[in-house]
Order: structure tokens, then C-alpha cells, then sequence
């Protein structure tokens, strides 16, 4: 019952059928081969407008070139506190972006409260050299507890970053999963409602190894091949990321993926919800699941072959678990099985 991460999960069948069938012969290097051409094209098509797209290996790579892509001298970037690239990125969004900032924003359920972005945006006085520039907001879609934000919330975000000239980002690591709950198109989730940068992840949903950067407004990204080479991002044989993303696209396989990964999370949210011995800290939106649970409880799930992780609480939930509870984080995959998640139903009946 491996409930660990989506990280853990190999990669699909038809996605490792891609990279063997790409393995042999010879393709243009550095994403000038026609299939890296044809693959740019099928993102402008999903995004429904002009793209400027860059693959890079990690979702790491894809944050901090972001970040990196608006930088500007003593510049603050603004994401949740709970944000993976504050928590969970060992400084590297700070390095890559030349010494930006991580200013972060308190919010309920993982996602940013609008008021309090407001405040803290307010707290960088223009012109003021001691304070510093604010450069950048971003969001975390799906976010790091498996909430989302609505489209609503995404709009409102997006206005008050026009009101202060900033660029808006969005962390899609769970991409995907967050599109299939929202039951939106791409376009819907982004752009329409404001956004101007996002990291792309198909790694957790199926693929062996492949990210990108997507610029909403090609304009924005002149000189990005620049910052990208400069940290080491610039594959020669990037023909190996294009072919996962077209296998990933094609028939809609990519949807199907996360439509299955949040159906199996949804039904062991139904499984915590009829057990007596566990509770949900709060609904999962995506492919994430947090359970409270007595740790002799984990302790015996675990002997029984369940795999899963103790998880912090959130700054704003802080005080969800109870004396002797434990907060922990079940995470589905497009590799999950409806048996796994029975199982694992059975043992907290």
C-alpha cells in the first residue's frame, strides 16, 4: 500500500513506450528537433494561445527559473508559507533568482488569503532601498495539503498583483490534478484569470522525468534560454522530455492519470470518514489525503504494510491534532489500485 508519494510511482506504460521508441537514430539537439517543435505546438494548443515553453528536469528547476525570470535587485517574492518552494526547495529559488527573497503569506488550507497577500505586498514601500522590491507572487496549484485554488481565488490574487504591477506564478507540480477537480481547461485555470508563468509537472502524474516552464506571454520569456542555460537546464538530447510530454498528451492520457489518482484519494477520504479510528484534517480537493490518526494506530498500519509519512501541521492549523494523534499524509498515483485503497480500508475499519 504505497501511499508515500506520487513521486514513487514509475513512469506509465505508453510514457516508457515513448522514450524506448525515441531512443534509437538521430534528432536535432538542444529542442530544435522537429518532435521538441511539435511538442511547443501541442502546449499552445492545450493553453489555447501563444505558449513559450522550456523543458527542464525538475519542478525545482522550473520554480526557481521562474522566480528567476522577473528577478529584480533586493526583490521579495510572495507565496504561502506553507509553499513548496519556501519549505522544500533548500534555497534554491533564493540562488537561482540572484538573491530573491522568500516573503511568505499565512492562509487557511494551504492557500493565501487575499487580505493578508494585501498587507504584506503593502509592507515593501516603493523606493524604499531598505525594504527591498516586491517582484512576484505565487500560488500553489494543487497545493502542498491537497487543496486547490478556486478560479475565483486565482482572479482575486491576479487583480491585486495588476494593482501593483506584478507578475503572477503558479507552481503546478499537481497540475493536473488540480484541472481535473476544478473540471476547467487549462486556459480557464491560468491565464483568463491572470496568470503569467507556470511550472508545468508531469513527473508526479505518470512520466519518468519531465517539467516545463510555460510562458503565458512568449514576449515575457526573451531572454530566459539565457538564465536556463546558465543553470545547467539546457538539455542536448531534450528530445527525451518532448517525447514523454507528447505520450503524456496524446488521447488525453494526462487527464485520465489524475482523474484516477484523485478518484482514488477521493474514495480513501470515504474509507477515513466510515473509520472510528481516524478523521480527515480537512477535505482533499486533488491526490492528496491527511488523516489524524493515534500513533499506535500509524505504528500498526505501517506493520501491516501500509506506506505513508508523518506530515507537519500547518502554520494555520497548527493545533489540529489532538494529544497522542498524529497528522499524517496519504498520497495516490495514477499507479494506485482500487485494491491498495480497499485494503487499506479494511485495516481502519
Amino acid at each position: 500500500m504505497h501511499f508515500a508519494s506520487d513521486n514513487w510511482a514509475g513512469a506509465h506504460p505508453k510514457i516508457a513506450e515513448s522514450l524506448l521508441n525515441s531512443a534509437g537514430g538521430f534528432a536535432q539537439a538542444y529542442g530544435t528537433s522537429t518532435l521538441d517543435k511539435a511538442v511547443e505546438r501541442t502546449f499552445c494548443e492545450i493553453f489555447d494561445r501563444d505558449v513559450a515553453v522550456f523543458f527542464v528536469a525538475t519542478g525545482t528547476a522550473a520554480n526557481s527559473l521562474a522566480l528567476a525570470s522577473f528577478a529584480k535587485p533586493g526583490g521579495v517574492i510572495f507565496a504561502h508559507r506553507e509553499a513548496h518552494l519556501i519549505g522544500d526547495e533548500a534555497g534554491a529559488p533564493e540562488f537561482i533568482s540572484g538573491g530573491g527573497r522568500l516573503r511568505p503569506v499565512d492562509g487557511p488550507i494551504g492557500r493565501m488569503d487575499v487580505e493578508t497577500l494585501k498587507s504584506a505586498i503593502g509592507t515593501v514601500t516603493p523606493g524604499n532601498v531598505f525594504a527591498g522590491q516586491a517582484m512576484g507572487v505565487s500560488i500553489t496549484q494543487a497545493t502542498e495539503i491537497g487543496t486547490i485554488y478556486e478560479l475565483s481565488d486565482i482572479a482575486a490574487i491576479s487583480t491585486l498583483c495588476r494593482e501593483h504591477d506584478l507578475p503572477l506564478h503558479m507552481d503546478g507540480a499537481r497540475f493536473a490534478n488540480a484541472l481535473v477537480s476544478l473540471e476547467c481547461s487549462p486556459a480557464e485555470m491560468t491565464w483568463r484569470q491572470g496568470v503569467d508563468v507556470v511550472s508545468f509537472g508531469g513527473t508526479k502524474n505518470g512520466c519518468w522525468c519531465a517539467e516545463a516552464l510555460v510562458f503565458m506571454d512568449p514576449a515575457r520569456a526573451e531572454g530566459f534560454p539565457f538564465l536556463r542555460k546558465r543553470v545547467a537546464q539546457h538539455f542536448s538530447k531534450s528530445r527525451f522530455i518532448a517525447t514523454q510530454f507528447e505520450a503524456y498528451f496524446a488521447g488525453g492520457l494526462w487527464l485520465e492519470l489524475a482523474t484516477h489518482a484523485n478518484a482514488m484519494a477521493a474514495r480513501l477520504a470515504d474509507h477515513i470518514r466510515a473509520s472510528k479510528a481516524l478523521r480527515l484534517a480537512w477535505e482533499p480537493r486533488a491526490n492528496e489525503v491527511f488523516p489524524l490518526m493515534a500513533k499506535e494506530t500509524a505504528a500498526r498500519l505501517r506493520e501491516n504494510g501500509a506506506i505513508f509519512h508523518d506530515w507537519r501541521a500547518p502554520h494555520w492549523e497548527r493545533h489540529v491534532a489532538e494529544e497522542g494523534e498524529s497528522l499524517v499524509r496519504l498520497v495516490t498515483s495514477f499507479a494506485t489500485t482500487l485494491e491498495e485503497v480497499d485494503r487499506f480500508g479494511d485495516l481502519i475499519t
